[in-house]
């Protein structure tokens, strides 16, 4: 909210204050304070607080993920999305839970280390099948080499998950 509209905001209040002791025209000052408030809480946000916090856009046709802070690209990393038989889920999406050491509790334990999930039991995650990384590879997480998903996930941490997005697009 810029000041501007916090001044206009606080001045209605001040009428709503005024009007109470005159009584005659409380409900449409009421209403039309209400109607400012709505308008200023519902306003489309602006490009730069769009720019704001971690975006992360895996590309699966590339297998590639970038990474941008503050609306600057800080990094460009190789990853491994599903395989033949499997899916990776298509859309946007934020952070559900984040687990520095987690293990697959459908696929035997497999390790899954720095891992940020995102859609039910998909998460972004490091792997040590590094060879395989470039190319589909895995049931539909996806994959990044361990120092890749180590620096996620900090800095996942460190913005906040509420001030992350991920992208997953084809």
């Amino acid at each position: 909210m810029t000041d501007r509209n916090q001044k206009s905001l606080y001045h209605c209040v001040l009428s709503i204050a005024d009007q109470t002791v005159r009584h005659g025209a409380l409900k449409w000052t009421m209403m039309a304070c209400l109607a400012l408030a709505l308008a200023l809480t519902f306003q489309p946000r602006s490009a730069e607080a769009k720019s704001r916090g971690v975006h992360v856009t895996i590309d699966i046709s590339s297998q590639k993920m970038f990474v941008t802070v503050n609306g600057k690209r800080r990094h460009t990393w190789t990853v491994s999305t599903a395989r033949r038989g499997y899916r990776t889920p298509i859309g946007k999406f934020r952070p559900t839970r984040m687990h520095r050491r987690y293990y697959s509790k459908r696929y035997r334990g497999a390790p899954m280390p720095h891992s940020i999930f995102f859609y039910r039991g998909y998460a972004i995650h490091g792997t040590n099948a590094i060879k395989r990384l470039g190319r589909p590879a895995s049931h539909g997480c996806i994959r990044l080499h361990p120092d890749n998903a180590r620096t996620l996930f900090d800095l996942v941490r460190r913005n906040g998950p509420r001030n992350t997005r991920i992208a997953i697009r084809r």
